[in-house]
């Protein structure tokens, strides 16, 4: 049996890519679409509205529409992690109550990351607010650790304190610093907590340190790859599988990362879905040029074309 499903929230989730109009609106259509692929593709989940997802440049009623939308399409709300994060309590408790009515497994929840070098007691008043704001009893809270973006990040300390606090509704974190021995570090100190990795390189031996799964950007390219190592990293029979399957996930992952991440991403998902849209980002972000877009889609077309060989 595989030792990660018996964590909390465990698995391959993917932090995905929200496509938008000409008018900068989400487009809940091919947002529905695309998310229902990824479940097909192997996902056991989708983290919606995260940094991957532009969730900081969406009002918040988008981002409470966007979730009702996808939901109405017929994706179940169990297979849901969605961002809820504001830099104010209120707004982010607005935002969590809203996904927790709507029946979703978890949420995802930054800290507020204007204010630099912050306390661990002024994070701690920050999420204890929000939780008991919410105020349910079905509340699940993923924290999400991103130290190179949000310039704030979670202690040791702060996550075994939030624990003890609120236990049975703190269930895990995502741990985006780019760091291994972060990773290992939550998932060694805290039992019966999900630990999941922000980048796809690192989901494999985190897996080995008593790690839950991933939630990564690139797995809105190569669920597939993900599924296999989830499902058979722990069989010594499956180790050559694994190995091949990560290498396919690394060069993929090299390839998203060629640029600037997000709209190399979204790029490379205009290619997959077959729709120009998926290039629209919303400011401050911008797409790639169309040589750039040449590079990328070419590049895309040899390691589709190594995958068949």
């Amino acid at each position: 049996m595989n030792p990660a499903t018996s964590l909390p929230i465990h698995g391959v989730f993917c932090a995905s890519a929200t496509p938008v109009l000409e008018d900068g609106t989400p487009d809940h259509a091919a947002f529905a679409t695309h998310c229902q692929a990824l479940l097909d593709e192997g996902c056991d989940g989708i983290a919606l509205l995260g940094t991957t997802g532009e969730a900081n440049s969406f009002s918040i009623a988008q981002r409470q529409a966007l979730l009702d939308k996808v939901i109405a399409a017929g994706i179940s709300a169990q297979r849901l992690l969605p961002g809820t994060s504001q830099t104010n309590v209120a707004d982010t408790v607005t935002l969590m109550r809203h996904a927790v009515e709507a029946g979703v497994k978890a949420t995802v929840v930054l800290p507020p990351f204007y204010y630099k070098g912050v306390s661990d007691e002024g994070l701690f008043r920050f999420y204890a607010e929000a939780i008991e704001g919410v105020g349910r009893d079905d509340l699940r809270v993923v924290l999400y650790h991103i130290p190179p973006i949000a310039q704030v990040g979670l202690s040791v300390e702060l996550v075994g304190r939030l624990l003890e606090a609120f236990p049975g509704v703190v269930v895990g974190i995502k741990d985006s610093s780019g760091k291994l021995e972060s990773m290992q570090q939550f998932a060694s100190t805290f039992g019966d907590f999900s630990v999941l990795a922000g980048a796809d390189p690192f989901m494999l031996p985190l897996l080995r340190s008593g790690g839950a799964g991933c939630i990564t950007s690139s797995s809105n390219l190569i669920a597939n790859h993900l599924r296999v190592v989830f499902d058979g990293w722990f069989e010594p029979e499956q180790h050559e599988k694994v190995e091949a399957a990560q290498a396919r996930i690394n060069a993929w992952r090299d390839l998203s990362n060629a640029y600037v991440q997000l709209p190399t991403i979204k790029a490379m998902l205009a290619k997959r879905r077959n729709h120009p849209g998926w290039t629209r980002l919303r400011p401050p972000l911008v797409e790639l040029t169309p040589a750039e877009l040449d590079i990328v889609w070419a590049k895309m077309s040899v390691l589709e074309g190594q995958e068949h060989v």
